[in-house]
């Protein structure tokens, strides 16, 4: 099994299912509800043990409960935690989730500001004998140096870049592969086309790039071939887009890291979000190796 470090947020997430998204402020009664580990880099973790690999997680908490509720969570789906670090005197993040009746979702999210950012004590990918390494930004310097040194090592080295995607560009130039979120790309390359996006941002960087585009598929630049590329999206149903892209990113990180070509990789990806997006959550939406291997042999 090959094994994947992922770098970033752990969060909990408390997910309301409601007819239509809050748009006033008035009361709202929900149809559903439940309590889950989430976060992208978390998220991803969760949907690499789903799949058959093994996760490492690198993360930060706080000293309180819902650390512990993350902890074992993510301990009970195989994800090695070893990395996640404890903080006195800081919150756990969290985040309050609804999902409409289209499967669309509103996330409002608290993470600590006195977590520290510094992640000196991070140890080499190479000394871990990792596959490939996932980072988000929602700790960039984590990311950064995780990141950095799996490159230097030509290890894969793939950024989860959603917003918000540091300005300057440096957090993009560590990763051997860059996939955009569609908003995350819009905000950065100012642009809200995603083909013409990527088109556009994808040949400054030292790195393989995608965006992926939801119903659209997703947009490839290949630097080898300096040329665009297209993948359409697979046609499901969708019920919960809650930590579909995270599931995209973890699944495309592990078929990196069992040496897939990006092509294939990103069809591996593809075919892991689309099965989660049928399923209400998010890592608890993941599929797994069996579910995905299923669902491609009938496309």
């Amino acid at each position: 099994m090959a094994l994947v470090l992922c770098v970033g947020h752990a969060v909990q997430d408390f997910v309301f299912a409601v007819p239509r998204l809050p748009d006033r402020g008035e009361k709202y009664r929900a149809t559903g509800f439940e309590t889950v580990g989430g976060g992208p880099a978390a998220t991803a973790a969760v949907a690499i043990a789903k799949l058959g690999g093994r996760p490492r997680l690198a993360a930060r908490v706080g000293d309180d409960a819902i650390a512990g509720v993350v902890v074992d969570e993510l301990a009970r789906y195989g994800v090695d935690c070893a990395l996640v670090r404890r903080f006195g005197g800081c919150a756990t993040s969290l985040s309050a989730v609804m999902v409409d009746a289209a499967g669309e979702r509103m996330i409002v999210n608290h993470l600590d500001p006195r977590l520290p950012r510094e992640a000196d004590w991070l140890p080499d990918p190479a000394e871990l004998g990792v596959a490939a390494v996932l980072g988000d930004v929602r700790w960039p310097e984590g990311s950064a140096v995780a990141l950095a040194r799996a490159k230097a090592a030509a290890i894969p080295a793939v950024l989860d870049a959603d917003r918000p995607i540091p300005a300057d560009g440096a957090l993009l130039r560590t990763a051997t592969h860059v996939a955009f979120s569609a908003d995350g790309l819009a905000d950065y390359a100012a642009e809200a086309d995603p083909a013409r996006a990527l088109e556009r941002v994808g040949p400054t960087l030292d790195a393989w790039s995608c965006v992926t585009a939801g119903a659209d598929g997703v947009y490839a630049w290949d630097p080898r071939r300096r040329r665009l590329d297209h993948q359409p999206a697979f046609r499901v149903e969708v019920v919960d887009t809650l930590g579909a892209g995270d599931v995209w990113h973890g699944a495309f990180a592990l078929a990196l890291a069992e040496g897939r070509a990006e092509p294939e990789a990103v069809r591996f990806a593809q075919a892991a979000a689309a099965l989660k997006v049928q399923r209400f959550g998010g890592g608890t939406g993941a599929p797994t190796r069996a579910d995905l291997e299923a669902f491609l042999e009938t496309r």
